[in-house]
């Protein structure tokens, strides 16, 4: 007999609502939640397909531990047992920062990996933080952070009511969205345009948004930031600068306008491959809107300059007056945000607080680039000791990270490894200990990175639709006891961490005069707390001292766990508002909208006007019915257009002698691929795409679907020497490329 169950899809960062379909212990459909507040029934491929997904019959079921150089099935206590006993020993002997730890981007869709992995770093005391930020969008982090003084605060354009949409390097009918959570990105982008409003887009490929678009721009890649650095000058030269009430909340309007006082449309457009006319088009119709939204993401962010890009985008709604109003660009507030502080000057941000070993690369946001990860492992210096063991969490940096070969060599030559994965990946193999979290179904689910990017305040909870499996563990669970194996207690109770983080943070908030609890006794708010679970109670104090929340009694009216249980569908919160000054962090308590970090950058954008590079470059692309490297082992997601192929335009198959579906040789500063041909006029001339996650041909993997369509590692075309000096971000977009013709077929 079926029944039907709540779960919010944690597939992508859309978190639509959707309606389970159980029979039994097993998910045999998947609908839109109508009735979600969010997501209002939306649903994409992925989501449809959470069943398979779920039922995925090579995901691992219990822990594996290496054994005589085999993994081997074992208990979950002799897998901490291991974790102990591999880690222990390196952090004893070479110091915390001789452990490594690499986080990838599916534990920003989990509880677990939202709540635990800063505990385990704290815990550890390493500085070696890796994550998949440094081949995404850490130039959006470093460059609010460097304007507003918080890297996590990020505007996001108001979907909803904005007249004029400028989207560049975005895709968000194949991404659902990105650094934006919007379900239905696709249906919102038609309702700007059937209430009169304008689209634009900025993107080498014709994608699918871009066909929407009323405007397409197809710029050379790697030049966004010279295209919006001449908008910016336009706005200055045609006094079309109009702050508005952000005026008194903004300081360094005229030392920008001396800034960009080289980057005229007629000095970038050679670059850009933009006629000069166009550029100015771009600016006037931006500022002449009544609201406008400039919203950038990952081809923007993966490119040479991608912290000074992702600076603009925001300085065009600065200077545009469309920051912080409704219709522009606004800051999300979500229910499980720190209680709010006064306005008023902050620590503000700093980059380069320590460096990489080997190349001193500078940290940012507390994270090296995961492009120095295995020159982190396999070269000695007199700096220190390098990586020898690794806790890799829901990553496959071998698939994401430039150079997986030398990442996959590197990898084998650690002292010890632990992987927290679902699967025996391509990274995953060369663990020691494997610890596999249960599928989605028998989790719970809370959006507590996505909520601080929602284009509507709102907050959903969803417990498991599914009772833990006999020999599963809660991925809570799981993470609990590694940290408490990696410190050297795995035999402790791992109810103790989460306790733990409770009483430390009742601790700090009742000595804050700007806590709802400050001056009270701490065990008794603690003894308020309400959950079935020690992440549930968790989740309650969060909400109880967030911006809705009743403040432990305080505001009886406000959210707690209790009443977001009785919420199935989730609590509207209502639209996005004005903030400022609020968000601010910065030292002057003001938007700094030119800060040192990127006036010392600039010259390096002035010399790219000159700098142009003969030959193809290529870019990656996105498919809906994948997310990186994940899915590509999921039958119902993968074949027909989600294919491994080259895209390259008539034009330069021509030239090249390609025919389509023949094989072709890509190469790069970092070896060379083969992959059939796919011509296209999608895409401008000069340039060629290959998709990002490919590449499943490796030995000692449990990927059966996916080892049969394997596809190629784009990234293995990079060597990993190229990354964008603000963030640490990888290039992994408009890089140069040659490709040939081969005769011998795939």
């Amino acid at each position: 007999m079926s029944r039907t169950a709540l779960r919010i899809c944690p597939l992508c960062e859309a978190t639509c609502g959707l309606t389970l379909t159980i029979e039994g212990t097993r998910v045999t459909g998947a609908r839109g939640d109508r009735d979600d507040v969010f997501s209002r029934g939306f649903i994409c491929p992925k989501g449809a397909s959470f069943g398979a997904v779920d039922g995925d019959p090579d995901r691992l079921r219990g822990p594996l531990v290496r054994r005589d150089g085999e993994l081997r099935e074992a208990t979950w206590t002799e897998a901490f047992d291991a974790v102990a006993a591999g880690l222990r020993p390196v952090v004893e002997r070479y110091g915390p920062h001789a452990v490594g730890v690499v986080l990838g981007n599916p534990n920003v869709h989990t509880m677990a990996g939202a709540l635990y992995p800063q505990v385990l770093l704290g815990a550890l005391g390493t500085r070696s933080v890796f994550t998949a930020s440094t081949v995404d969008q850490m130039p959006k982090h470093v460059s609010c952070g460097l304007l507003y003084g918080d890297a996590n605060a990020i505007p996001v354009p108001d979907l909803d009511h904005t007249d004029h949409l400028l989207l560049i390097g975005a895709n968000p009918l194949e991404s659902n969205g990105s650094l934006c959570t919007a379900p239905d990105f696709p249906g919102k982008l038609k309702a700007l345009k059937a209430r009169g409003g304008t689209l634009t887009v900025i993107d080498p490929r014709r994608t699918r948004t871009a066909k929407l678009a009323d405007r397409h721009i197809a710029v050379r890649p790697g030049t966004d930031a010279l295209l919006l650095a001449a908008m910016t000058y336009v706005l200055f030269d045609e006094h079309l600068v109009e702050l508005g009430e952000l005026a008194p909340r903004v300081e360094g309007v005229d030392e920008l306008r001396s800034a960009v006082r080289d980057f005229t449309p007629e000095a970038v457009a050679g670059s850009c491959d933009v006629d000069a006319d166009e550029i100015r088009a771009l600016a006037r119709e931006l500022a002449a809107a009544p609201t406008a939204a400039v919203y950038g993401r990952i081809g923007s962010c993966t490119v040479p300059h991608g912290t000074l890009a992702s600076w603009l985008v925001d300085v065009l709604n600065i200077l545009t007056g469309n920051l912080d109003r409704p219709g522009g660009a606004l800051f999300p507030q979500a229910a499980t945000d720190r209680t709010p502080r006064p306005a008023g000057p902050g620590r503000g941000f700093a980059l380069g607080r320590w460096h990489s070993r080997v190349s001193q690369y500078p940290e940012a946001k507390g994270e090296l680039p995961l492009s120095a990860l295995a020159e982190e492992i396999d070269t000695a210096t007199a700096e220190g000791e390098p990586i020898r063991a690794l806790i890799v969490s829901a990553a496959n940096p071998v698939l994401s990270a430039p150079d997986g070969a030398r990442l996959d060599k590197a990898l084998g030559s650690l002292d010890f490894m632990v992987s927290v994965d679902p699967y025996l990946n391509e990274t995953a193999r060369h663990a020691d200990v494997v610890l596999p979290p249960p599928p989605p179904s028998q989790s719970p689910h809370h959006d507590f990175a996505f909520n601080t990017l929602a284009v509507r305040n709102q907050v959903r909870y969803t417990r498991p639709a599914i009772p833990l499996e006999p020999g599963r563990m809660a991925e809570t669970e799981i993470f609990a006891r590694l940290i408490l194996a990696a410190t050297g207690m795995p035999g402790a109770d791992p109810a103790a961490v989460d306790t733990m983080v409770i009483d430390q943070t009742l601790g700090k908030a009742v000595m804050d005069p700007n806590s709802p609890v400050h001056g009270r006794d701490p065990h008794e708010v603690a003894d308020r707390l309400t959950g079935d679970t020690g992440p549930e109670r968790r989740l309650d104090m969060m909400l109880r001292l967030g911006p809705y929340g009743d403040g432990f009694g305080v505001r009886p009216d406000g959210l707690t766990l209790r009443q977001l249980l009785a919420h199935p569908h989730g609590i509207d919160l209502g639209p996005l508002a004005s903030r400022l000054p609020q968000p601010l962090k910065t030292r002057s308590g003001k938007v700094e909208l030119l800060p040192q970090p990127i006036v010392d950058d600039l010259p390096r954008l002035r010399q790219a006007m000159s700098d142009r590079a003969d030959g193809l470059v290529l870019v990656g692309r996105r498919h809906l019915r994948s997310n990186n490297s994940w899915m590509h082992n999921v039958p119902a997601l993968t074949g027909g257009t989600n294919r491994c192929t080259l895209h390259i335009h008539p034009e330069d198959a021509e030239r090249l002698g390609v025919v389509d579906g023949a094989p072709v040789r890509v190469k790069g500063a970092g070896g060379e691929v083969t992959a059939p041909a796919e011509i296209t006029d999608a895409l401008r001339r000069g340039v060629v795409s290959l998709p990002h996650g490919w590449g499943h041909d490796r030995p000692g993997t449990r990927l059966s679907h996916a080892a049969a369509d394997p596809g190629v590692n784009v990234n293995q075309l990079l060597d990993g020497s190229q990354l964008d000096p603000l963030s640490g971000n990888a290039v992994l977009n408009g890089v140069p490329v040659e490709v040939a013709a081969l005769t011998t077929p795939l």
